[in-house]
């Protein structure tokens, strides 16, 4: 977790996400932090922690998806030495360690189905067992957990427990995407430039030209905030004159005319969500299902519209040049569910 991060932004989206943590922040129960990838769910969690009564208490951060299977029981609960191969000797899980604290499980989607009962077990019951041991510990222990997965979906499929779920969604805070967060590239953007200016010793902060800030204005941002700050680190390292603006930027590392080629995929039928991602502009030429393609375009529009508005529907209603009846039947034809 980057200690140094600061919560940099001025859209009413990013605020409203902000604020409820805030709020959440005294509860001892649990909250479960959505967002995209790079959207600042770490921050949250942190935030969350520090304006709790648990502040001075340990903040320990456990990434699911980042040990294998068969270790991730034993990182959260800990074993007993002999427990299995290699265990030597006995050591406390993170449930342990965050004792009287907060324990911040991120990518909480990729917990497999026996660590998940054993995690319900603990939330619900306030115990863990080691593995190898038949006693089981008192905890307490105020669980943050995040994923970019849609669980509710998931555990509809059978692949997350739905009990679980229940248990850990007291507060749900889902974070806007970059893409929605109206004036925040501009923040972000001379905040970061700053920052990466003053590192490498200039003199001052020239800013940025008109067109490279009309370039990451217009970009889509799929990696949100930790793509943005690549991007601009990037250009101010790279760039020569610390006396003239920022004229270039690169938004893709990868984009060379000597990168290696891969072999070419096997063209398949484009699905009308691709056609219009957000994250890329549409493709008309393979367009094969008109109505799919147009009712995916009119729910990304509806959604950053809303997100922009703070989800107030007669604002968005207006501004969209609607009734507020026609943004109701909007919001339930495209199940856009408003959870301001």
């Amino acid at each position: 977790m980057e200690r140094e991060n600061q919560f940099i932004g001025q859209s009413g989206a990013f605020l409203d996400a902000v604020e409820r943590a805030s709020r959440a922040a005294p509860m001892r129960r649990p909250v479960l932090v959505i967002g995209e990838r790079g959207t600042g769910k770490e921050l949250i969690a942190e935030r969350l922690h520090r304006l709790s009564t648990r502040w001075d208490e340990p903040l320990v951060v456990m990434n699911c998806a980042a040990l294998p299977e068969t270790l991730i029981e034993a990182e959260l609960f800990g074993h007993e030495a002999g427990a299995f191969t290699g265990a030597t000797r006995s050591r406390v899980g993170r449930f342990e360690e965050a004792d009287k604290g907060t324990l911040f499980l991120d990518e909480l989607g990729t917990l497999s189905m026996g660590a998940q009962e054993r995690l319900l077990r603990a939330v619900e019951y306030g115990e863990v067992t080691r593995i190898g041991s038949s006693r089981p510990t008192r905890v307490d222990v105020r669980i943050v957990a995040a994923t970019n997965e849609d669980l509710p979906a998931k555990a509809e499929r059978g692949d997350f427990r739905a009990d679980l779920l229940d248990r850990l969604s007291f507060e749900v805070i889902t974070l806007p995407p970059l893409r929605v967060r109206e004036g925040d590239v501009h923040v972000l953007s001379d905040y970061f430039g700053r920052r990466m200016a003053a590192e490498l010793g200039w003199e001052g902060w020239p800013g940025f030209a008109p067109h490279v800030s009309e370039q990451m204005e217009k970009h889509e941002w799929p990696g949100n905030v930790r793509e943005l700050r690549n991007v601009v680190e990037r250009a101010i390292y790279r760039w020569d004159d610390w006396g003239e603006p920022i004229g270039h930027v690169v938004f893709d590392p990868f984009d060379s005319p000597w990168k290696p080629l891969s072999p070419e995929p096997r063209m398949e039928k484009a699905s009308a969500k691709a056609i219009v991602s957000p994250e890329r502009a549409p493709d008309f030429d393979h367009v094969e299902d008109l109505r799919s393609a147009v009712d995916a375009h009119e729910r990304a529009i509806v959604e950053h519209a809303l997100g922009k508005h703070r989800w107030n529907q007669r604002q968005t209603a207006k501004a969209l040049g609607l009734s507020y009846d026609q943004l109701r039947h909007c919001i339930k034809k495209h199940a856009l569910a408003d959870d301001s």
